[in-house]
C-alpha cells in the first residue's frame, strides 16, 4: 500500500514514512475497499452474481482506483448478459490505468469482432423493443421479441426474467419455471428469480393437489353402484335403480314409436326441406367471407412487410448512433486524461473532437467543466506557438496554429488572432482565405491601424473571382513589405 500524496510505501504506523501524513484512515479505506473486493470475488466464484454486483460496486464506492475490482465487476456483467455495462466499466479501467491492464486486452477482443458489436446493438434494441410491448400490453409480441433476444445473448438473466413474467400472466407455470432455472443456473443468487421461481412452485403444487381431490371425488361417484352375484357372474347396476314389468315396457315403446312418428312427420321433413335452403345461402356468405379474408391477409402481411423494414432501419441507425456513442465517450475520457497530467494543448486537441450530442447530462457536466479550464489556456498555448512561427516565416504551422484560436475564440488578442491569420494565408498565397479575414479585421476593429493596412490587402489582392489582372497574389500596391516591424509591434 502506497501513500496517496508521496507514493512512499506504507507500513504499519499511522503516519507516512515519506511526507508525515496521517494515513490511518486512508489505511482503513482502502482496507474496506479490498474486503468488498475480496467478498465480491467468492461471491462470484459460488455464481451468486448478483451479491458479486453488489459487493464490488461497495468496493469502488470506497476506492474507484481499485482496478482489479473494475475489471471483475466488467467480467460478472458479461456473465450474466449486459454487456453494456461490462465495456463502461473496462473503458473507465482503462482510463484510469493506461499500462499493465487486462482491461485492454477485454475491449480489444470485443472491438476487433465486429460481429460480436453487431449482436450487441441487436440485442440492446429488441430487448428495449420487448419492454415496450409490454407497456403496450401486446404480450405474444413481446415474448417473440424476448425469445429472439436470448437466442442472440443466452445469458442474459434479465431476459429470463421478463420472459417467464409473461408465461405467468398467461399461466404457463411449467414454462414460466423452465426460463426461472436457466436464470438460476446462471446467477444463483438473483432475488427476484428466486421470488418468481417460489410463486410458479406454490402454484404448480396448488395444481396437483386439485387433480388428486377430482380423482377422490371421481372415485367417490363409483360408490352410487352396487354389485351382486346371480349364480357365477356378478351384476353392477345403479343404486337406485327401478326394476318394470314387462307390460310396462311394452307401452313404453308404443308411446316411444308415436311420438316418433308424429316428430318426423311435421318437424323433421319441413326443417330438411329448409336446412337446404340455408346451406345454400350459407355456401355463398363463406365464399364472400374468404375473398375479405384473403384481401386482409393481404393487407396485413403487407403491414407486417413495412414493419419489419422500419425495424431493419432502425436497428441500422441504433447500431451507428451506438458507435458515434462510444467514440464520444472515449475521446471525452482521453481529454480528462490528459488534462490530469496538465497536457493542456493535448487535452484541448481532444476536446475538439468530441461531439457532445452524444453525452448524457452528467457527461456533459464535465465536458463543460473540463472545457472550461481547458480552453483559456489551450487558446493562450496555440496563440502563442502561431505567432512565434509567425514571425519565423513558417506561414504553414501558423495558420494551422492560429485557424485554431480563431475558431474558439475570434476576438482573442483584439483581433490580432484574426490579422495575423490572414497575413499567414496571403504569403501562402490562398487570397481567398486571406481576403475573408481581412474583411472581418476591417468590419469587426474600424479605425484601427490593422483595419486600414487589411483594406489596403484587400484593394492590392488578385482574387479568383475578378476579371482583370491585378497584381502578384500577396504584393501590396505601395511596394511595402509583406510583414512590417508595424505588425510585429502591435501584436505586443
Amino acid at each position: 500500500m502506497k501513500c496517496m500524496y508521496c507514493g512512499a510505501e506504507l507500513t504499519r504506523d499511522d503516519f507516512c514514512p515519506g511526507c508525515g501524513t496521517e494515513v490511518r484512515l486512508y489505511k482503513k479505506i482502502i482496507m474496506t475497499s479490498n474486503f468488498y473486493y475480496n467478498e465480491g470475488l467468492s461471491r462470484a466464484s459460488v455464481r451468486n452474481l448478483s451479491g458479486a454486483i453488489d459487493s464490488l460496486n461497495k468496493s469502488l464506492r470506497y476506492n474507484k482506483m481499485n482496478i482489479q475490482a473494475r475489471n471483475l465487476l466488467g467480467l460478472v456483467y458479461l456473465e450474466v448478459g449486459e454487456m453494456v455495462s461490462a465495456l463502461s466499466e473496462w473503458v473507465i479501467s482503462r482510463s484510469l490505468q493506461n499500462e499493465h491492464n487486462d482491461a485492454e486486452r477485454y475491449l480489444n477482443a470485443i472491438q476487433k469482432n465486429s460481429s460480436k458489436l453487431e449482436t450487441i446493438n441487436q440485442t440492446i434494441k429488441k430487448y428495449n423493443q420487448a419492454l415496450q410491448y409490454c407497456r403496450q400490453d401486446s404480450r405474444d409480441l413481446a415474448t417473440l421479441q424476448l425469445k429472439k433476444v436470448l437466442s442472440l445473448n443466452p445469458k442474459l438473466v434479465k431476459g429470463h426474467q421478463l420472459l417467464a413474467l409473461l408465461y405467468i400472466q398467461e399461466g404457463k407455470y411449467d414454462a414460466a419455471r423452465k426460463y426461472l432455472r436457466t436464470a438460476g443456473k446462471i446467477d444463483s443468487g438473483n432475488t427476484l428469480t428466486l421470488r418468481y421461481l417460489k410463486e410458479v412452485n406454490g402454484v404448480l403444487r396448488g395444481d396437483v393437489k386439485d387433480k388428486k381431490e377430482k380423482k377422490e371425488k371421481k372415485h367417490e361417484k363409483n360408490d352410487d353402484l352396487i354389485s351382486y352375484k346371480s349364480g357365477n357372474e356378478t351384476i353392477i347396476q345403479p343404486a337406485h335403480v327401478k326394476d318394470y314389468s314387462a307390460l310396462a315396457t311394452i307401452i313404453n315403446i308404443v308411446i316411444g314409436v308415436a311420438i316418433g312418428a308424429c316428430i318426423t312427420g311435421f318437424l323433421i321433413v319441413p326443417s330438411i326441406r329448409h336446412a337446404a335452403q340455408n346451406d345454400a345461402n350459407v355456401a355463398v356468405k363463406e365464399a364472400n367471407d374468404t375473398i375479405s379474408t384473403k384481401n386482409q391477409t393481404i393487407e396485413s402481411l403487407q403491414s407486417q412487410i413495412d414493419e419489419l423494414t422500419g425495424t431493419i432501419n432502425d436497428a441500422k441507425d441504433a447500431s451507428q448512433e451506438s458507435a458515434s456513442q462510444m467514440a464520444a465517450y472515449e475521446q471525452l475520457l482521453t481529454a480528462f486524461a490528459a488534462y490530469a497530467e496538465n497536457k493542456i494543448e493535448e487535452a484541448g486537441e481532444a476536446l475538439s473532437g468530441v461531439n457532445t450530442e452524444y453525452l448524457s447530462v452528467a457527461a456533459k457536466n464535465i465536458y463543460d467543466s473540463v472545457n472550461a479550464s481547458v480552453n483559456a489556456q489551450y487558446i493562450e498555448t496555440a496563440y502563442q506557438e502561431g505567432h512565434t512561427a509567425y514571425n519565423q516565416r513558417n506561414y504553414t504551422e501558423a495558420a494551422e496554429k492560429l485557424q485554431k484560436v480563431v475558431d474558439l475564440e475570434e476576438s482573442y488578442q483584439n483581433g490580432n488572432a484574426i490579422y495575423y491569420l490572414a497575413q499567414s494565408y496571403r504569403n501562402l498565397g490562398e487570397n481567398v482565405k486571406a481576403a475573408e479575414y481581412y474583411q472581418k479585421m476591417v468590419e469587426q476593429y474600424p479605425g484601427t491601424e490593422r483595419a486600414a493596412n487589411s483594406q489596403r490587402y484587400l484593394n492590392t489582392m488578385d482574387l479568383p473571382d475578378e476579371n482583370e489582372t491585378g497584381s502578384e497574389p500577396g504584393a501590396p500596391e505601395d511596394g511595402s513589405a509583406e510583414d512590417g516591424s508595424s505588425d510585429e509591434a502591435l501584436a505586443e
